[in-house]
């Protein structure tokens, strides 16, 4: 498996696996899919920010993870926070922990002190995956966030990286 920055090729891919994600499920509170516009105008935010978007390939697209900054502001300068989302088929298999192990490693070396992790209070995986991965919970939000006619509530997970 190889993890790296995405490129322009792989907007497909990567729009493949998040858009049923989006359309489907409550691991992200958006219901706005994602278009090749929107993606390219994320990436070349965050990339004109220091930060970047990363791919985790093995003979197609396994997932993708990025950050940004976790709230606006120069007092948040060095908190970010992440998402990563990997195709269902490839859950379980090292792709995730190859990808944070990219966006900590990027993160750290860009000045970052703290990452986040904002978790849907339904993705008991997702809390699992970043518990195993060193992030604590540090709050239970509930009714944060709407999807589907019904509230949801957010698990904020945080690892201090430096």
């Amino acid at each position: 498996m190889i993890v790296r920055p995405f490129v322009e090729t792989d907007t497909d891919a990567v729009l493949a696996i998040w858009n049923p994600v989006i359309r489907n499920t409550t691991i992200t509170f958006s219901s706005e899919e994602r278009t090749g516009t929107s993606l390219a105008q994320m990436i070349g935010e965050r990339r004109a920010a220091g930060r970047e978007f990363f791919v985790a390939e093995n003979g197609g697209l396994l997932g993708f993870a990025s950050y940004a900054q976790f709230r606006g502001g120069n007092g948040y300068l060095h908190a970010m926070e992440h998402t990563i989302i990997l195709a269902p088929e490839h859950r379980g298999k090292g792709a995730g922990r190859a990808l944070m192990a990219a966006v900590e490693r990027h993160a750290r070396t860009g000045g970052a002190h703290t990452l986040f992790a904002g978790v849907s209070g339904e993705n008991a995986e997702g809390v699992a995956f970043h518990d195993r991965m060193g992030f604590r919970t540090v709050a239970n939000i509930p009714e944060v966030g709407r999807k589907y006619g019904r509230w949801l509530d957010l698990v904020l997970m945080m690892k201090i990286l430096t």
